[in-house]
């Protein structure tokens, strides 16, 4: 006997469609969130090498891109050298990579009359941290106003026999052995600088990768493509290159897609997308532009700069004084870019 009252079958299928609806909810809601140790990691790559012009990892063989963020002076903006700005520019930007800028010759640098003591500290906590948060870590020598790399070449020796002999078990540790040579400097004159450096180095960090940095401000790596260093020191040798999108436009571009396309190691250790001063207007459209051409060549990448200076290169807002928790609104136009570029390589 049919009962007195039957509810329609478009009403029964109602509950069944909201607790399907409800099941898919649930599931998205506890599927772990995409995490950043898909990126290339020292978990993951382990120690890198330099092979056939690549960055790899050097127990695959594997290519390996490193992009991630270059402090400002260490002796200047010590304070972002934490654990918690570290972890979010891993986990929440996606940056691979720290970069620690000691200044060799400004004022308070390691060659100028700065705390070596309080310096050196700091470039042990980064390292601490960078390891920490599975990061790899240059340790940038960083001279500028020096211009000519010789000219602290004993400090420089001295230091790095230091870091080395104290990193050398350490598989995320980069040595960046003179940022931007300058003025007069010619190719000759940073190749017979890296003669005496990088034997220092390998010593007790044999295989570990170490940029050379290239004259006018690491603009010519043709110099370098050209006459590069002797066998005996380019193992696990990479040449760096810098831009600043608001400058550097077509013609260096060429230069350094010509680089890569005959074959030469090369690392943008350092780079902006605003003009070569650190400061006026921003470029994004010649920064994506760049961003294409590393991406077509594997090209590992560090912008500069995390601090809140008051320029256009900082990628924190002059008025955030955390050294961290910064969100989305602290950033400058330079942190949006790269923040959400970064993002975008996760």
């Amino acid at each position: 006997m049919a009962p007195a009252f039957e509810i329609p079958r478009r009403a029964r299928a109602v509950p069944a469609l909201l607790l399907a609806v409800l099941i898919v909810l649930a599931a998205a809601l506890l599927a772990p969130a995409p995490q950043a140790a898909a990126l290339d990691s020292p978990a993951r790559c382990g120690a890198l090498a330099v092979k056939d012009g690549a960055l790899v990892s050097a127990k695959t063989g594997k290519p390996v891109v490193l992009r991630g963020v270059s402090t400002h002076g260490l002796a200047w903006y010590p304070q972002y050298v934490n654990d918690a700005a570290f972890k979010k520019l891993r986990t929440d930007w996606g940056a691979n990579c720290i970069r620690l800028a000691l200044y060799t010759e400004e004022y308070g640098g390691y060659c100028a009359g700065g705390d070596k003591r309080e310096l050196m500290k700091l470039v042990d906590a980064g390292v601490r941290y960078a390891t920490a948060n599975d990061m790899y870590v240059i340790i940038d020598w960083h001279t500028l106003s020096d211009g000519n790399p010789n000219t602290h070449a004993k400090a420089a020796r001295k230091f790095f026999a230091t870091v080395a002999k104290k990193y050398a078990k350490h598989k995320n540790v980069l040595y960046e052995i003179c940022n931007e040579p300058n003025g007069s400097t010619t190719w000759k004159q940073v190749k017979s600088y890296a003669k005496k450096v990088i034997p220092v180095i390998r010593k007790h960090a044999k295989r570990a990768v170490i940029l050379v940095g290239t004259p006018e401000w690491c603009q010519r790596i043709d110099q370098a493509a050209a006459s590069p260093l002797p066998a005996k020191y380019a193992a696990n040798v990479m040449y760096t290159f810098h831009f600043y999108a608001g400058t550097h436009k077509a013609d260096l571009r060429k230069r350094l897609n010509a680089a890569c396309k005959a074959g030469m190691p090369v690392f943008v250790s350092e780079y902006g997308i605003c003009d070569a001063s650190g400061n006026g207007g921003i470029s994004t459209a010649q920064a994506n532009k760049w961003m294409k051409l590393l991406d077509k060549h594997h090209v590992s990448s560090c912008i500069w700069n995390l601090s809140n200076k008051a320029e256009s290169a900082a990628l924190l807002k002059p008025g955030f004084s955390k050294a961290s928790g910064f969100g989305y609104k602290n950033l400058t136009k330079s942190g949006r870019w790269a923040y959400k570029m970064l993002r975008a390589h996760r």
